[in-house]
């Protein structure tokens, strides 16, 4: 029987029929994926072949329509050769056409399959085919960001990120990366994301729909720092009218003159009114600078709001909810955009110099339109903070309910309410692995934290799973409290502040040694754990005062342990020195778990199962003789 560190026992038949059962759903899901990807690449080849089909007839049917013209034009009838020309024409535009629609259809499916592909990536933990991340880093000053892997290369973020703005992508880290977690935020969130897990057609067109625009990621704060910069000048207003002015009073003047009652003052005024236009072109500039800069950034999003605001969402109120601000009809943001695009379409006319010189002189185009993108600047600058940052929500949750499909084996959290049973553990998991770790390489373990004040001794050998497992611990807890799924059978658990001591590096800059890095942040742990907070800390600490020698790290190791104890928070302490497991001896809140190895035909073999009590092997000695070292 395995048994967990609380000392609660589960048959092992019935562990085994679950993995089996769990390995089951997501060799499923990923044969469905695989079967999806093979489709549409026989699909596609299909179309490539169509296309390359009717590059040949264009060919052919332009000689042909050109032979036929030129032969009917020289030796039997103009009119024949005119005929000819435009049925030639007719059919080539159609099948010209016909062969556009067919690229877009081609470059849909190339957008399908990368999808799929990349889907499939993140199954296997492919990292060379998943896209990595341009956030600067570090994102926090919390250390269980570098500790547990949760942002960087190789991180769970960058497995599980698939936002296609810059924006969204931070909120994902920002859920993960939580200091306090929310009970109501998680709960929320959690909703949501249950909703879209079936919505994989939904989740899928955003992509498809913005990758059909831009190739380059949306950025939100780009667009909201052109809309909230200040004009260069706040007069246009004034301008306009002076130019509606002199725009009337050609006319007027040229009307009269044609009429013969004065002479052609109208040509004087219509000088005025140029000098006036050119002295103003730079300010007049301007705003066509920002309509060109701000349509073509909005061009990547108007395809995805339109999809958005059109959606039958069905029974899924949560997601509904979270998406109200697209679907009001008053300020929809297809209503504002078409706006923007029209200014957009009445600014691009005057971009030929002899066109541009017509408009403005029958009428102040310029003008009337820098003053009519200013209006409609206002208009948006109002609505598109909360479009941006319910589309950051959406997008942090589609990539978390990806995550949840494409890892179906995983279970939602469960959540200790603030006082509730005091019988109950504060922290229970089953069948608990690590996301980061490949399926086929994965041990899951169970763990149970009873109550708060509680510590954990975690013993054994190298390389037998220590580290590994306090990851495991510290990853699905930052995954449970950003909305998602963890990795475990089941999973129950209060709200934490998580705080780590891991990864320690020592800093050239500041002058600090790896041992007194080491100091500053189990200070800083303890000082936390000290404060009166409503949330309890939950520590990791590996390989305590690793950076002294021995006799000290160990008399430094048990006085840290023994004030870990009876805090405002419980965790785990990972270790190779076997005397501080004598401290479960003396002290009731704290437990002794251990990993160990075997040694089978020469060679280490390991089976990373957690263990009670402390660990009876060590195995540095093995390793150097192995590896032809001397060893006395």
């Amino acid at each position: 029987k395995a048994v967990a560190p609380n000392g609660c026992k589960r048959p092992m038949w019935t562990k085994r029929i679950y993995v089996f059962l769990m390995s089951q759903r997501r060799a499923k899901r990923q044969k469905a994926i695989e079967n999806q990807i093979n489709r549409l690449g026989n699909r596609t080849a299909k179309l490539r072949a169509l296309s390359r089909r009717l590059s040949w007839y264009r060919l052919v049917i332009f000689l042909i329509g050109a032979a036929l013209v030129f032969f009917s034009f020289f030796w039997i009838s103009e009119n024949l050769a005119w005929f000819s020309a435009g049925t030639a024409f007719i059919i080539f535009s159609i099948i010209a056409g016909y062969h556009h629609r067919l690229a877009i259809g081609i470059r849909r499916h190339q957008i399908w399959l990368e999808i799929k592909k990349s889907q499939i990536a993140r199954m296997e933990l492919d990292w060379e085919k998943i896209p990595g991340s341009i956030l600067q880093l570090p994102l926090s000053d919390l250390p269980f960001e570098k500790d547990l892997d949760i942002t960087g290369s190789r991180s769970i973020h960058q497995l599980i990120d698939i936002a296609i703005s810059h924006e969204g992508s931070r909120r994902l880290a920002s859920w993960l990366l939580q200091k306090f977690p929310d009970l109501n935020g998680i709960l929320n969130r959690q909703k949501v994301i249950r909703e879209l897990i079936s919505l994989t057609r939904f989740r899928n067109r955003l992509l498809l729909n913005f990758r059909l625009v831009s190739g380059a990621q949306l950025e939100g704060k780009k667009l909201l720092d052109w809309l909230q910069t200040e004009p260069p000048s706040k007069s246009m207003k004034t301008l306009a009218t002076i130019s509606f002015v002199f725009a009337a009073l050609n006319i007027a003047l040229f009307l009269w003159h044609q009429l013969g009652h004065i002479p052609p003052y109208w040509m004087l005024s219509l000088f005025i009114y140029i000098v006036f236009y050119l002295s103003n072109l730079k300010l007049l500039k301007h705003f066509f600078d920002v309509i060109a800069q701000l349509d073509d950034e909005l061009s990547k999003f108007r395809k995805i709001l339109k999809f958005l605001e059109t959606y039958p969402y069905g029974d899924n109120n949560n997601l509904k909810a979270l998406c109200t601000p697209f679907l009001e009809h008053a300020t929809s943001p297809s209503r504002r955009l078409r706006k923007i695009k029209f200014v957009s379409t009445a600014i691009g006319l005057r971009m030929n110099p002899i066109m541009a010189l017509f408009l403005n002189v029958a009428f102040p185009w310029d003008f009337f339109f820098s003053t009519l993108i200013n209006r409609y600047r206002a208009e948006i600058a109002e609505q598109l903070p909360q479009w941006l940052n319910t589309w950051e929500k959406l997008e942090a949750s589609i990539s978390l309910a990806d995550f949840a499909y494409l890892n179906p084996d995983y279970v939602f959290p469960e959540f200790i309410p603030d006082g509730g049973n005091p019988d109950q553990p504060i922290l229970t998991a089953k069948e608990l692995g690590h996301p980061l770790i490949p399926a086929d390489q994965k041990i899951c373990n169970d763990f149970s934290l009873n109550q708060s004040g509680q510590a954990f001794i975690v013993t054994g050998s190298n390389m037998s799973g220590k580290s590994s497992f306090l990851k495991t611990i510290g990853v699905n807890l930052c995954l449970a409290y950003a909305g998602g799924p963890v990795n475990a059978g089941s999973f129950q658990s209060a709200l934490f502040r998580i705080f780590t001591c891991i990864k320690i590096n020592d800093s050239i800059v500041d002058g600090f040694s790896f041992f007194y890095a080491e100091v500053k942040r189990l200070k800083a742990l303890l000082d936390a754990l000290r404060v009166n907070h409503p949330l309890p800390l939950f520590f990791l600490i590996d390989e305590i005062f690793k950076g002294t020698n021995n006799r000290e790290r160990l008399v430094g190791s048990r006085s840290y342990i023994r004030n870990l104890i009876g805090q405002n928070g419980g965790g785990l302490v990972a270790t190779h020195d076997l005397e501080l497991v004598k401290l479960a001896d003396d002290f009731s809140d704290i437990t002794n778990c251990h990993f160990r190895e075997d040694v089978v035909g020469g060679k280490m073999v390991f089976d990373y199962k957690l263990r009670p009590g402390p660990c009876p092997t060590t195995n540095a000695l093995k390793i150097m003789r192995m590896e032809g070292l001397p060893v006395e």
